[in-house]
């Protein structure tokens, strides 16, 4: 295991974290659901599906397009929010570019944006003509704390971030994957780590859909914690996830290769930090998915 920010300048390449903690939001909610049973939707389509010879469990890469890729990378944050400059969020970026745009996505980069500018980017992509397109995908570069992220001037909920590209909102990429990757912060939690014992040894249909579904989130950690950037490599969530995109995309199921990216995130990094109490601390990813196929990137 190698222990980040022992390689000689400590200043230069320290670890950090991507959150200060100053308030608190509640997650709750009031309200409630109707719960019912009713008879399963028509599969009509689905027997058509099987004759035309396509896999039914798996998305379509046959478009003209992989589609695009959006990062917006923050580093630099109004004196009014008390957020520290994100120092190494750069080297997230460019690492991001090259990864994306070898996979085969159009890359879009957008620096320092505020709330407002974060929202109406969101927006204005989301109304885009992505019919070409076989997914979409987006990096979020940012301070944050649980449920939120920061553009430069302030926060905004993730989820009213993402509410533009829902599938009753954005028409030319239901039933594709909307990937999205955050690096930020989740809450000001530790994670000490515990010691272990090893043992050696297809086609788009006519059906309806939930407006949530084909979406995944990948956070760079689990709920209510930090997340650690080196102000010098990177953040270890980018690190880790551009690595081993690199290394399976044309192999793998992205979900086995977000397995591979908790793995290393999990077993490869430990923050070294001039803060008391914040070194030797571990991290872990926490994928969330509501895809409905498995998704191979094209070779």
């Amino acid at each position: 295991m190698d222990k980040v920010g022992d390689d000689g300048d400590v200043g230069s390449c320290e670890d950090t974290v991507d959150a200060l903690k100053l308030f608190k939001i509640s997650t709750g909610s009031s309200k409630t659901a109707e719960e019912t049973d009713s008879i399963p939707s028509s599969s009509s389509s689905s027997s058509s599906s099987k004759a035309a010879g396509s896999d039914p469990y798996r998305y379509r890469m046959d478009y003209p397009c992989l589609g695009t890729c959006l990062i917006i990378n923050n580093k630099n944050f109004h004196r009014s929010t008390n957020m520290s400059t994100r120092n190494g969020t750069d080297v997230d970026a460019a690492s991001a570019m090259k990864t994306f745009s070898d996979l085969g996505y159009k890359i879009r980069v957008a620096n320092d944006l505020t709330v407002e500018e974060m929202k109406k980017l969101m927006l204005n992509v989301s109304k885009e003509d992505h019919s070409a397109s076989a997914s979409f995908a987006c990096v979020l570069l940012s301070h944050g704390d649980e449920g939120v992220i920061y553009g430069t001037d302030g926060f905004e909920r993730f989820e009213d971030l993402t509410k533009p590209f829902k599938g009753n909102r954005c028409k030319s990429l239901v039933g594709k994957p909307k990937l999205f990757f955050i690096q930020a912060c989740r809450g000001s939690h530790l994670d000490d780590g515990a010691m272990i014992e090893t043992d050696s040894v297809d086609e788009q249909t006519s059906e309806r859909i939930p407006v949530e579904a084909d979406f995944l989130y990948a956070y760079s950690t689990a709920p209510g914690y930090y997340s650690w950037r080196n102000t010098y490599n990177g953040s270890w969530f980018l690190q880790a996830l551009c690595e081993m995109l690199q290394r399976y995309s044309g192999e793998l199921e992205l979900m086995q290769i977000m397995t591979r990216v908790n793995r290393k995130v999990a077993l490869h990094f430990e923050s070294s930090s001039n803060l008391p109490g914040f070194s030797c601390k571990k991290q872990i990813p926490c994928i969330v998915s509501m895809l409905t196929k498995d998704f191979y990137f094209p070779h």
